[in-house]
């Protein structure tokens, strides 16, 4: 297959790449040529200014599949659509659980009830948008203009390109949330449960979706098959100095936990490393990390 993907050069990408490559495809990765040391030798790069983000202009080309790993909000996820079109088999755009009105009520963002149980593909979404607008010091920051409802909306609303969407957990290994921050900080809340997952096992999931016919207009999340609570994550690792996140208006008693069961019944999805090896790569010269499993 020909696969074009767009600001592959970040955490999560270099792997997807090379998976991709591993597997014999044609791979292309539009990016500005400021971080590319991880990606493969056999990666196909077309470098310009105008990789950054909002990605407003994009390559030509022949693909099957582009994997828009930086689609942010409606204008940049609404240009890719208008380019692609007509021109490619499908286009794949990573989302977020913060799409979810569970995240919403998390945030404060929402009224009403707690929602309870597993947040799955069909769960409501969000009423209010731009959860992160608030952060913004001016209109040109990512926080002002991000929301992954309406890269959603952009994404699947054109039939002469279809798409599949990757709602992320939050993703963790070597390079970016190396010191397992988003458990440790949290550690005055354990019961709460945020779904996670383990760098190499989310570009899986991406690759899997790439290349799947099956996967054309579905809508999957990924991450692990079971979340543990942030107590039985920390029954499983040392020590740690990062400290606990001050106090904040997020409602601990949502969780943000997802059903991850589509993607395995539909396309057969397993996670090639365990959650333990997962630690165990991202916290190398660690001592003290357990054995054992956070799992039912």
């Amino acid at each position: 297959m020909r696969l074009l993907i767009i600001g592959g050069t970040g955490f999560i990408g270099p792997y997807v790449a090379r998976e991709l490559c591993e597997r014999g495809d044609e791979v292309t990765v539009f990016h500005r040529g400021e971080h590319e040391s991880e990606l493969s030798p056999a990666v196909t790069h077309v470098r310009s200014a105008q990789a950054g983000m909002p990605v407003l202009e994009f390559p030509a080309g022949e693909f099957d599949v582009v994997i828009h790993m930086i689609a942010m909000g409606e204008a940049d996820a609404r240009a890719a659509v208008k380019a692609f079109a007509g021109r490619v088999g499908r286009m794949v755009v990573p989302s977020s659980g913060d799409v979810y009105r569970a995240y919403g009520r998390f945030a404060g963002m929402e009224a009403g009830w707690l929602e309870k149980g597993l947040l799955t593909e069909d769960s409501p979404l969000r009423t209010v948008l731009y959860p992160y607008r608030a952060q913004a010091k001016s209109p040109d920051e990512l926080a002002h203009y991000y929301e992954k409802i309406l890269v959603e909306r952009e994404a699947m609303g054109n039939p002469q390109l279809p798409a599949t969407v990757l709602r992320l957990p939050k993703v963790y290994g070597p390079g970016n949330n190396a010191d397992l921050a988003t458990v440790y900080a949290y550690r005055d809340h354990p019961d709460w449960r945020w779904t996670h997952g383990y760098v190499e096992n989310v570009a899986q999931a991406i690759v899997l979706v790439a290349v799947h016919p099956a996967a054309a207009g579905r809508i999957y999340n990924a991450g692990e098959e079971y979340t543990p609570t942030v107590g039985e994550r920390l029954k499983t690792l040392p020590a740690s100095t990062v400290q606990p996140a001050p106090d904040s208006a997020f409602d601990f008693r949502q969780d943000i936990a997802y059903d991850t069961s589509r993607i395995r019944k539909e396309l057969g999805y397993k996670e090639r490393i365990s959650y333990e090896e997962g630690l165990k790569r991202t916290l190398p010269d660690t001592p003290g990390l357990k054995a054992g499993t956070a799992s039912a």
